[in-house]
């Protein structure tokens, strides 16, 4: 049987500040844009202490400041955050070589052919992670990605659970159907239409109902899945297919100028990246949304890949180019799509 172990860290941002500024412990930590509460910006992380008062990730940080104005607010430091999590995936790699990378803070590891009990690796990887990093993490162990990832979310902070198929009605069948994997916000108001409240009962809709709804794509997913059936492997090496950049204006503006300057600025961000990386640029993407939020796009493909700053730049401008700007922009960005050089 295989043994999938899913390990997600705990208020992973919040807890590398509160590890170098102990100060901060305790209170409600609040990591999100330039860390200026009156700005533009949305929350990242929020402590624990800070999800008390309603915030969450992905929460204007205007209204995180008025759920809770004492918190404290920080800028985002991505590059200490990847730093500390090279660090906690590299001590993964020592448990198992099957490793999935899935984010800055969480990773999923094949431990089937490890002789250890689950409860023992869990506790092994928890002190190395904690000797290594002073951070703590939550451990789900399952039989598959799906039940693993749910298991993580369990008992958290510091948490580890073990599940296994007998549990599925018992422990998983209960929750809401949100915390299925795949599982969004549309999804969630359309089910609860259906009245399907949790994942019991959406295991209890015949598979043609689901089908029927979802298609048959979506709707063979939600089946299995409320049934805690997954075989999808662990993705041990990926390709990137694009890389982007954008940013949300502090006030909308109409100034051309302004405009330009920031695209200019985002598609140099992104060629310095691609091109550490070692890949080309196939086509360019420019997103922008208006003041109503009404979001539109426009690209064009390169005549050849390319990660040639100016090459890239023109592409990028050639798309401006083509947006009627009658509104005042919110938000710009870029997208690249990827080819690996040879």
């Amino acid at each position: 049987m295989r043994r999938i172990l899913h390990i997600d860290m705990d208020a992973f941002f919040a807890a590398v500040e509160e590890k170098r500024r102990p100060e901060l412990r305790g209170k409600p930590v609040v990591i999100g844009g330039s860390g200026d509460p009156t700005k533009r910006g949305v929350v990242s992380t929020a402590s624990y202490e800070a999800r008390k008062y309603g915030i969450h990730s992905a929460m204007p940080l205007q209204t995180a400041y008025k759920l809770c104005p004492h918190a404290v607010f920080l800028p985002v430091d991505y590059d200490e955050y990847a730093r500390v999590s090279s660090m906690i995936k590299a001590k993964l790699k020592e448990i198992s070589p099957l490793m999935e990378d899935v984010g800055i803070d969480e990773a999923f590891l094949d431990i089937s052919e490890n002789q250890k009990p689950s409860e023992v690796i869990a506790t092994e990887i928890k002190g190395a992670i904690k000797a290594e990093t002073g951070l703590s993490c939550s451990i789900g162990i399952a039989p598959n990605k799906l039940l693993a990832k749910i298991a993580s979310d369990l008992q958290k902070p510091d948490g580890l659970t073990v599940l296994s198929t007998d549990d599925i009605e018992k422990c998983i069948w209960p929750l809401p159907v949100r915390k299925l994997w795949g599982v969004g916000p549309k999804t969630e108001g359309y089910l609860r239409g259906m009245a399907i409240e949790t994942i019991g009962d959406l295991a209890k809709l015949p598979l043609e109902t689901l089908i029927e709804y979802f298609g048959p794509s979506y709707g063979n997913y939600l089946h299995e899945a409320s049934h805690g059936i997954d075989d999808t492997p662990l993705i041990t090496h990926w390709e990137p297919k694009s890389a982007s950049r954008e940013t949300t204006f502090q006030k909308d503006t109409d100034n051309w100028q302004t405009i330009a300057k920031c695209l200019a600025e985002l598609v140099k961000d992104i060629v310095e990246d691609i091109s550490e990386r070692g890949y080309d640029a196939s086509h360019v993407t420019v997103k922008i949304r208006f003041s109503d939020f009404e979001t539109h796009t426009r690209a064009t493909t390169l005549k050849e890949p390319a990660n040639n700053v100016e090459i890239i730049r023109k592409a990028a401008f050639l798309c401006l180019s083509r947006f009627e700007l009658k509104k005042k922009v919110r938000l710009i960005g870029v997208r690249v799509g990827l080819s690996k050089k040879i």
